[in-house]
């Protein structure tokens, strides 16, 4: 019983309201003069029309205890718990001492705003509590001692008159008067504590509300910050993949048109035919990356360049031919292989996903170029539906070339890209051959990591990192 009481008042609440402002305490001070100019009012015409010439004490104590009212309404948000407290037992003696000043209705209105701003704005709920059921305790002990011990059942009956005592109703009559006594002060009392605690629990839950839309500010920034911070290294990959790639067939193509310019010249115009097409689609890619990062700008849409109609497309499989065409050098022979599991199997996988294997195939050749003596490069895509899975695997079999080690980017940014979709990279030497092996798994839906193969990301020996770019 005690627990449901303490969880009602709020008790068990860590939240405390915050205490009244300048604004707030200001109030407060005109209200009390404004309770003290209406209280006087409804005195004075009580006075005048002789309602109260057997009340004791005389104005001087009348005033008095309207003085001490009021100026519990002066301080009833910065003092809630003893305003309900001093309230409620000056509303108990005043009902004593001078029942008939006490039972005016300004002086009613006063004591429930007390007990209400005691309930409202209170923030140790454990001493409102306490205080609460001293002023209850207080009430039940002055009904006992008026009814059961003193002399208010006699009063009643003088003043009603014997032969007035007469039962017309269900109820006696002096047992009526007493339970509308008991009913007016149940209501009176409840009704301030109940509207109280709703007008508290209501702070509390603009205060959760406004708690929550604080949390979700920020973490919205928090996410925002990440989303910028995820974007910048996509578009670090990017660059890198492009730059790579690019560049590194300009200068693996013009070495070998140095080669060979002075004993066959054909493919010496082969090689340089290579670098300017190369040059031209990094121009080109390099233009489209730029275009997206405008694409938000005023200039964008009047700009035929940058505009999202001028770009082209991202790579995806299809492109997989040209590329290997372009790795294609007169010391290298790239080749690849599409294998489906089903016909247009390779068409029908997320353009992010193709988009990823195609840039891992091309910073897989763009490492073999750099850094290899291969003679030979294998791509191999094998696209599997009923899976949901695509395979993506690049051998050459050539050894490191000395002087050529890398930072190895190049590998971090394709395990990112595999992991990004819940996929996984495996880079080493071939088994019992010569050459390196790259092979990445990534699921078709581009969302869910592999059953069985989350954990399958073997991390790289220190001969390997140093092959990235």
């Amino acid at each position: 019983m005690i627990e449901r009481v303490e969880r009602w008042f709020g008790v068990e609440e860590a939240w405390q309201r915050p205490a009244p402002g300048p604004r707030e305490r200001r109030a407060d001070l005109w209200w009390a003069l404004i309770a003290l100019v209406v209280i006087a009012l409804g005195q004075e015409l009580t006075r005048s029309v002789g309602m109260l010439e057997d009340e004791r004490g005389g104005p001087w104590a009348q005033y008095a205890g309207f003085l001490t009212l009021v100026a519990m309404v002066a301080v009833r948000r910065r003092y809630p718990v003893a305003v309900a407290l001093l309230g409620g037992t000056h509303m108990i003696v005043m009902s004593v001492v001078m029942p008939m000043t006490m039972a005016q209705l300004p002086v009613q209105m006063v004591y429930f705003l007390l007990i209400f701003s005691g309930m409202a704005w209170a923030r140790n709920r454990r001493a409102l509590m306490l205080a609460i059921g001293v002023v209850l305790v207080q009430l039940v002990l002055l009904f006992a001692w008026s009814y059961a011990i003193g002399s208010g059942l006699d009063e009643i009956r003088r003043n009603l008159g014997e032969s007035d005592i007469q039962q017309v109703g269900p109820i006696p009559p002096l047992v009526a008067i007493v339970l509308f006594s008991v009913l007016g002060n149940v209501i009176f009392f409840g009704f301030a504590i109940g509207l109280g605690q709703i007008a508290w629990r209501g702070a509390l839950r603009q205060a959760q509300v406004e708690q929550q839309a604080e949390t979700i500010r920020a973490q919205t920034a928090r996410l925002t910050d990440q989303a910028v911070v995820a974007e910048r290294l996509r578009i670090a990959r990017e660059l890198h993949d492009v730059v790579a790639h690019h560049v590194s067939v300009m200068g693996v193509q013009a070495a070998a048109a140095r080669r060979v310019m002075d004993r066959d010249p054909a493919a010496a115009r082969s090689a340089l035919g290579a670098i300017e097409q190369a040059s031209r689609d990094g121009v080109g890619q390099m233009r489209d990356l730029l275009g997206t990062l405008r694409a938000g700008e005023d200039q964008a849409s009047t700009d035929p360049r940058s505009a999202a109609g001028a770009r082209s497309p991202q790579p995806t499989l299809a492109a997989l031919p040209a590329l290997v065409e372009q790795a294609t050098t007169p010391t290298c022979a790239v080749t690849a292989d599409v294998v489906e599991s089903t016909s247009g199997a390779a068409g029908r996988v997320p353009p992010p996903v193709q988009l990823t294997a195609y840039r891992i195939v091309q910073e897989a050749l763009a490492n073999v170029r750099r850094h290899s003596t291969a003679r030979q490069a294998r791509v191999a895509v094998r696209v599997d539906e009923a899976a949901g899975t695509i395979e993506v695997e690049v051998v050459d079999d050539g050894s490191p070339r000395p002087g050529t080690s890398g930072t190895g980017l190049g590998l971090l940014g394709m395990r990112e890209r595999a992991q990004h979709l819940g996929g996984g990279v495996e880079a080493g030497r071939r088994q019992g051959e010569p050459g390196w092996r790259v092979r990445v798994w990534l699921p078709m839906d581009g969302r869910r990591p592999l059953a069985g193969t989350a954990d399958e990301d073997t991390a790289p020996d220190p001969a390997r990192e140093s092959v990235g770019p």
